[in-house]
This record gives C-alpha cells, sequence and structure tokens, in this order.
C-alpha cells in the first residue's frame, strides 16, 4: 500500500479478489460493463479482470463517468491514510479540501492558503487523484447530501445548501450522476431501515439544530483499532467545560466555521458511534472530517504495526494490543495552548489551567444532554488575556502570551494547510518552546506520525523496562527503524505505564 497503488493492477486485482477491506479508500475499482465503482471490499462477485479500471479517488470515478455502487457504497469508505502521512502539496490541498475549504473560499482561497497558482494545483491533484479540487469538493458534497437526506427529516432544499451546492438544480443533478438515483428515492430505500423520513421545515441559512436534530453516524476505520490509549488520552486529559467521558461515549464542543457543535463519540467494535448536534449544518463535512482527524481513523494501522514489529522489544508490545492510534485534537490552535500549559506539570494541573481560561475568556453554549457548557477560547480571545493573571512560572506566561498572539497575528499557523518543517522552525524560534513541545505538537496537532519525543520522561522509563537504550540520542538513533511511525511507537510505549491515558474511561 503506497503511494499511486492504483498504478499497480494486479495488485488491485488481488486486493478485489480477496475482498480486504483493509484496501479501502486507496482506490476505488470502476467496472465498465455495469458503468459502476466499487470500494475493495465490495461484496458482490468480483468482475473480471479485463473489465475492472482502478483510479486514486471517488471524484476520479465520478470525472469518468462511473456512479457509486448501492452495495458497497464506497462513498463511505474511510479515507487514504496518504493525506494524514505526508505533508506535501497534494496532502495538504486534501486535508484543506476535508476542512471544506473550496466550498468556503473556491480554488483561489485554497490556492492562496497554500501559497501556489491555481493552476499548479489543478495540475497536481490531477496528476495524483484523478480530479481537480473541484471534483474532489463535489464528491465531498455529494456525500453530505446523501448522509442528510438519509438521516435527517430536512427538506431537499435546505439538505441542498447545507451540504455546500449553490443552487436545487445542481444538487438534483449531482446526487442523480452520482448515486443514479433521485434525492427522494435515496430517502425512500434509507426508510425501511428505521422510522420513515418525514419532512422538515428549516430554511437555509443558519439551520438550527433544534429544528434539524442530531445527526447519528457511524464513523469507518481500517481495523484493528484499539480504543484504550485513544479514548483514554482524550479522557483523562478533558478540559472541564469543554470536554467530558459521559456513558460510554467522548463528547466535546467544536468551533466551526458557521457556528459550534456537540459532538459525541463512543467507540464500537467495527465503527465509531458519532451524535452531532450543529448550530449550523453547513458545518456537518468539516465536523466529520475534524472527528476522524482527532481520533486518527484514516489510519493503516496493519501497515503500521508490521513496521513496528520488526523490532523484536516492540513485537511484544504491537502483538498485546495492535491497532494503536495516535489521539489528536479538532483545533490545532486549542491543543498548542493546552500544551503550553501542560509543560512541567501534572496532567491534572494543565487541567485545571485549561479550564480556568475557558471560564473566564470561552463562549457559552447549551448542553441539554451533558455538562459541556464553553467552547475552548479562540486565540483572539486569549491574545488580551492579562499576563499577570495567569498562575505560573513568569518564563512561562511569556511563552503563553507569545504563542497566543502568533497564533492571533497568523505568523504561527497551525491548520490542515500548514508546513510541517516550517512549522516546527517557526515554533522553535519561540521563548520557551523546546524539542518536546514542538514533537507534541507535531504529533497530536500537524498529525506528523513520525514526531518522536525521545525526552519524555514517560518514553524514558518505557525505554529502560523494556531494554532500548534510555538516553535521547540513543534512544532517537534505534528509533531510525521505526520510522515513519515513530509517533505510534510513542504510543505502544507510553501504553507501559500505568497512567489513566492508557485505559478505556468505566
Amino acid at each position: 500500500m503506497q503511494k499511486g497503488m492504483h498504478t499497480d493492477t494486479e495488485r488491485c486485482v488481488r486486493a478485489v479478489r480477496s475482498k480486504d477491506a483493509r484496501f479501502d479508500g486507496w482506490f476505488f475499482t470502476a467496472v465498465v460493463t455495469t458503468g459502476i465503482y466499487c470500494r475493495p471490499s465490495c461484496p458482490v462477485v468480483p468482475p473480471k479482470p479485463e473489465n475492472m479500471r482502478f483510479h486514486p479517488s471517488a471524484a476520479a470515478c465520478q470525472q469518468a463517468g462511473f456512479r457509486a455502487c448501492k452495495r458497497c457504497r464506497p462513498d463511505t469508505s474511510p479515507g487514504s491514510p496518504e493525506w494524514n502521512q505526508r505533508a506535501d502539496l497534494v496532502a495538504r490541498a486534501m486535508r484543506l479540501i476535508a476542512d471544506g475549504v473550496v466550498d468556503r473560499e473556491g480554488v483561489p482561497g485554497l490556492a492562496a492558503r497554500l501559497g501556489y497558482s491555481t493552476r499548479q494545483i489543478e495540475r497536481q491533484l490531477l496528476a495524483e487523484l484523478g480530479a481537480g479540487p473541484l471534483a474532489l469538493a463535489r464528491a465531498q458534497r455529494a456525500q453530505a447530501a446523501r448522509l442528510l437526506i438519509e438521516t435527517t427529516p430536512l427538506p431537499m432544499a435546505d439538505i441542498a445548501f447545507a451540504a455546500g451546492f449553490a443552487s436545487i438544480r445542481t444538487f438534483n443533478d449531482t446526487v442523480r450522476e452520482v448515486y443514479a438515483l433521485a434525492p427522494t428515492d435515496l430517502r425512500t430505500r434509507a426508510a425501511p431501515r428505521g422510522k420513515p423520513v418525514a419532512s422538515g421545515t428549516s430554511r437555509i441559512p443558519g439551520i438550527p439544530a433544534d429544528t434539524a436534530g442530531a445527526l447519528t453516524l457511524r464513523l469507518p476505520f481500517r481495523a484493528p483499532l484499539n480504543p484504550d490509549n485513544l479514548f483514554g488520552h482524550l479522557a483523562a486529559t478533558a478540559v472541564p467545560g469543554v470536554e467530558e467521558w459521559r456513558d460510554g461515549a467522548y463528547r466535546r464542543t467544536l468551533r466551526l466555521p458557521y457556528g459550534h457543535g456537540i459532538v459525541s463519540l463512543t467507540p464500537q467494535p467495527d465503527h465509531i458511534a458519532c451524535r452531532l448536534t450543529l448550530s449550523d449544518l453547513r458545518d456537518l463535512t468539516v465536523a466529520i472530517s475534524r472527528c476522524r482527524r482527532m481520533l486518527d481513523l484514516d489510519a493503516d494501522p496493519v501497515a503500521i504495526d508490521d513496521q513496528l514489529r520488526t523490532d523484536p522489544l516492540l513485537a511484544p508490545l504491537v502483538d498485546k494490543a495492535p491497532g494503536r492510534r495516535v489521539p489528536r485534537t479538532v483545533d490545532e490552535a486549542e491543543f498548542a495552548v493546552r500544551a503550553v500549559l501542560g509543560q512541567q506539570v501534572s496532567t491534572a494541573a494543565a487541567r485545571t489551567h485549561a479550564a480556568r481560561l475557558v471560564t473566564a475568556h470561552g463562549e457559552q453554549v447549551d448542553d441539554p444532554e451533558g455538562g459541556l457548557t464553553h467552547l475552548f477560547p479562540a486565540p483572539e480571545a486569549l491574545a488580551s488575556v492579562d499576563p499577570e493573571s495567569l498562575a505560573m512560572p513568569r518564563s512561562r506566561r511569556t511563552t503563553f502570551t507569545t504563542l497566543v498572539r502568533q497564533l492571533a497575528d497568523g505568523d504561527v499557523r497551525l491548520g490542515p494547510d500548514s508546513d510541517w518543517p516550517q512549522t516546527r522552525a517557526r515554533l522553535l524560534d519561540l521563548p520557551g518552546f523546546g524539542p518536546w513541545t514542538v514533537d507534541v505538537i507535531a504529533m497530536r496537532a500537524l498529525g506528523d506520525p513520525d514526531a518522536f519525543l525521545p525526552t519524555d520522561l514517560g518514553i524514558r522509563r518505557a525505554a529502560q523496562e523494556l531494554g532500548l537504550p534510555s538516553t535521547p540520542a540513543a534512544l532517537t538513533a534505534r528509533a531510525a527503524a521505526w520510522r515513519p511511525w515513530r509517533a505510534y511507537a510513542v504510543q505502544y510505549l507510553w501504553a507501559t505505564d500505568s497512567h489513566p491515558i492508557n485505559f478505556l474511561p468505566v
């Protein structure tokens, strides 16, 4: 499984014949005799190899005139792991498209964020994915539309605009082209799986949650997935008012482009159950994308674990609990602030510092289903905080105020468009930012799968216990064999401790 896998016809055919779900999202199979495209694990009888055509994206299949299979629903596949493990132009563009930038700002906005011309963006995306940014965003809108059609009682006109379409006509034409069904037919087909879907009365803009209701979704992932450290970490470090663990679910507030939301995420054996309440349904695709990224659901655990097993001292840890993910974030700036608050203090102290900021400077939200009260303060709000009000050493106050000012001014960019090496360099230039702080931000905010923490106390303790080199330089040299998955090795090493971050809350 590597970049350009769709060009390896023989390997793709073997994956389709074996119906291997690990390859879902890596490529798509278009069948010339039926005019449909499928995920590799489609349960139907595989077509003859001469009738298969392989594409790197659903958008490329749609561009070539194929429609989505009604049986395997390829539009609901996990995303390609490529966009989470790479930091080049195409990967950054894909992360921005998933975050809804093309729908909100158009292709010129996408290009401006990346610092390239629209022509260069078009050319590189077309070369690697078989579709340009507009086609990729269109495929994403079609998936959002299907989700709303099948899970909400909203009128079709509202769904069209909530999914990002500019007109109802474009919405109708796209749904028919992609799914070979009219929007009303999609809703009718979905109805037998639950209650009949009635018509709603909401109107765009700003479809309110009290009209649209909460959405219940299934977030797919590639197996295996070990939820212990993933949800354990999020729950153990949860900031009161912003995050909580309640009734077997991790819940938190979301700051989104058009409004705010509350998400509840519950681990299940074959998916993550997701319940979303949004103040504006135009934020649906962005909210889903950010939740998937936070839970690292598009990772390829088999490739990661196979690489880490090559080290005989790591192999028993991987075999004991395979499929560990890197717990990430829905808000990169928030995580960077929390990383500074957590420097050289306990987890409990870091939560206390963060909770004070939330109470004093966060925006209030209503949560009828739980105990969430605020959004985490934006950098602009934190930039006006009086440093003397912060209960921390003076040097860390300087670190905090410098960071939030740089984030507010845009001098430090941590979003999906960030260039990882440049961002690391900018952070290292800030006062109070050493390798540990920069690497933990790289691992959990930027999403660098190769970020490593050789100076972390928990890592050094685990290394000593396992017989690995315990000095940072020697451990870094040993960890070269774990690349490009050192961030996942960190999760396995941390798991040797009895810290609450390693256990699924009761």
